[in-house]
């Protein structure tokens, strides 16, 4: 079984202006929920089960698709108060029956060859893989630099330079040990208390990949979303 968890518990703050009734990822693009272009890009990827990490508004998420969508398992971790993306992770976990998992962001399209993600995470014997997407300005992300191996070696902070640079995608393979001292229910960020603080300890790899790529985040790229998921 190849499972996966969604962070699905946005409020979708910068997005109220043109949604404002369901969470950020039931967000309706190209004629859908945001959510089901995620899942069906899992189906097709050879997911079996996903986890929807989910918050704010989680009935409406779980009316629509209920627990099978076009042959995925699903199951719904919710918080009953705001975790961070790490304790929505934790609570993702208590879901899931494999050793490692694939973890996406709700708000993020990226399309990647997730069985090269999940080979380099065996390969290197890595507690965390990440897939990374160059832009040309990471400011508004932040960038990663990786060494000639792909080992991490340095997250940089979001910026106005507006350099080019390659930024964490979203989407991470990571071996759920890795997060063993981080107890069900604790809030905490896995962007800065796992990514951020363990990286020079722990052998966490970059994975860069050059597929479509979009965060609905804010309204300008949701509109984008709109024709351009359409096409896909």
């Amino acid at each position: 079984m190849n499972e996966a968890i969604i962070l699905a518990g946005g409020f979708g703050t910068r997005l109220r202006s043109v949604v404002s009734d369901v969470p950020k990822p039931m967000a309706p693009v190209a004629g859908r929920p945001f959510l089901c272009h995620l899942l069906d890009n899992l189906k097709t990827e050879g997911y079996t089960h996903v986890v929807l990490a989910t918050g704010y508004l989680h009935e409406k998420v779980e009316d629509y698709f209920g627990n099978k969508y076009d042959g995925l398992k699903i199951d719904y971790a919710v918080e009953r108060e705001p975790l961070g993306t790490g304790g929505a992770i934790v609570n993702g976990l208590q879901h899931c029956t494999c050793e490692k998992v694939t973890v996406l962001n709700g708000d993020t399209f990226f399309k990647i060859n997730h069985s090269k993600l999940i080979a380099v995470c065996d390969e290197k014997k890595a507690p965390l893989t990440i897939a990374l997407r160059h832009v040309e300005d990471s400011g508004r992300y932040g960038s990663v630099e990786c060494d000639d191996e792909g080992r991490i070696i340095a997250f940089r902070e979001k910026d106005d330079q507006g350099q080019p640079g390659y930024i964490n995608g979203g989407i991470y393979r990571l071996d759920r040990h890795l997060l063993n001292r981080f107890p069900l229910g604790q809030q905490f960020s896995f962007e800065k208390e796992v990514l951020q603080h363990d990286y020079r300890a722990q052998r966490f790899y970059g994975v860069r990949f050059d597929g479509y790529f979009i965060d609905i985040g804010i309204p300008e790229d949701y509109e984008r979303a709109q024709e351009e998921l359409r096409l896909r």
